[in-house]
C-alpha cells in the first residue's frame, strides 16, 4: 500500500494549484504527477450482482463448492467487475473531476489479471500522468491497481477425547 503524502512536505505543482479550482486544462496536467484513489472493499454481493447484470455465471465467479476445488479456493471476482469499479474510483479522483469538462472520452484501455480479486480484497487504484501530446492537447494515464488483501481464518476447536 502507497503512503498518503503529506501537502505540505511536497513541491506545489501546476497541478496541484489547479486542483483547487473546478475546471481543469490541459497546461494544467503537469508529466509524471501521480494519484492514489480512495480504498474500496469487493463484497460477496457485489460478486453476485455483477453476474447478474453481466449475465456470467461462470461456477468460478458464484459457486462456492465449485470454485473450492479449483486453484484458487474460492470465488473469484469478474474481471470486469474489477475493472468497472477501479474506472469509478479513479473517476472520483480529483484531477478526473476538475477535466471532466474537457476530456471527449476513454481512447484506449489494456488490462491484464496477474492475481485474482476475491471478496473481502480493498482495491486502490494509483494513477499517473504518463504522457502528453502538445499537438493533440491530449494526456495519458498509467495506471495500476493497488490489492490490500485480508485473508480471515476461521478456525474450530476441537476437543480432544
Amino acid at each position: 500500500m502507497l503512503p498518503e503524502a503529506d501537502m505540505d512536505e511536497r513541491d506545489t505543482t501546476n497541478l496541484e494549484k489547479a486542483l483547487s479550482v473546478s475546471q481543469l486544462f490541459y497546461e494544467d496536467c503537469d508529466l509524471g504527477s501521480e494519484f492514489v484513489t480512495p480504498g474500496r472493499t469487493i463484497l460477496e454481493s457485489d460478486i453476485a450482482l455483477f453476474a447478474g447484470l453481466s449475465g456470467d455465471y461462470n461456477r468460478l465467479h458464484t459457486d462456492a463448492e465449485f470454485s473450492s476445488k479449483t486453484a484458487f479456493g474460492k470465488p473469484v471476482a469478474h474481471g470486469l467487475l474489477v475493472v468497472s469499479i477501479t474506472s469509478g474510483l479513479t473517476a472520483r479522483l480529483p484531477l478526473l473531476r476538475g477535466l471532466e469538462g474537457s476530456i471527449l472520452g476513454l481512447a484506449n484501455l489494456e488490462c491484464r489479471w496477474r492475481a485474482p480479486t476475491f471478496a473481502g480484497d480493498t482495491l486502490k487504484v494509483r494513477v499517473t500522468i504518463a504522457d502528453r501530446n502538445a499537438g493533440k492537447k491530449t494526456i495519458n494515464l498509467r495506471g495500476g491497481i493497488l490489492c490490500d488483501r485480508v485473508d480471515l481464518n476461521l478456525l474450530s476447536e476441537q476437543k480432544k477425547t
